[in-house]
């Protein structure tokens, strides 16, 4: 089931950022004015454009990240939470590692206006590595507090 979340996410990703990419007319659209807009950019950094030009390190930092996460989901076979969490992130970072190594930057486009910040444009690949980010940490605080009652109960 892992594989096919993978799977997904990366399909996803390459396939929305290749649409915006050859579609000149969705290049810079407004869809909620003030709020979302389509605008795509070359990113050659990571969030926020932190070590931009740096292509061969954040690809080697991606590529190892990757098969760390893979170790951990099919050796150490987590619980379902942190599972599904493994997916969404080892399909996020694949999809802005292909971006990386093929084109030598990240498609980014979905670009949002939060209470009148500019938040920096991101991607499908972005969103999935933070919401894998999110429920990881939600799996970690259940396991604890698991962990955690389990010790009460044996005093």
């Amino acid at each position: 089931m892992e594989a096919l979340i993978i799977l997904i996410v990366i399909a996803a990703d390459l396939l929305s950022k290749h649409i915006v990419q050859v579609t000149e007319s969705l290049q810079n659209v407004v869809l909620i004015d003030g709020f979302f807009h389509i605008t795509y950019a070359q990113n050659t950094g990571m969030a926020w454009s932190m070590l931009s030009g740096q292509i061969p390190f954040l690809s080697l930092v991606s590529a190892v990240a990757i098969g760390a996460m893979l170790y951990y989901l099919y050796v150490k076979k987590p619980d379902r939470l942190s599972r599904f969490a493994l997916a969404l992130m080892i399909g996020g970072a694949a999809g802005n590692l292909f971006d990386r190594m093929y084109f030598g930057y990240v498609r980014d486009f979905l670009d949002f206006y939060i209470f009148g910040y500019d938040f920096p444009i991101f991607n499908i690949a972005d969103s999935a590595l933070c919401i894998g980010v999110f429920l990881l940490a939600v799996a970690a605080l259940k396991e604890e507090k698991k962990e955690n009652g389990r010790t009460e109960m044996d005093r």
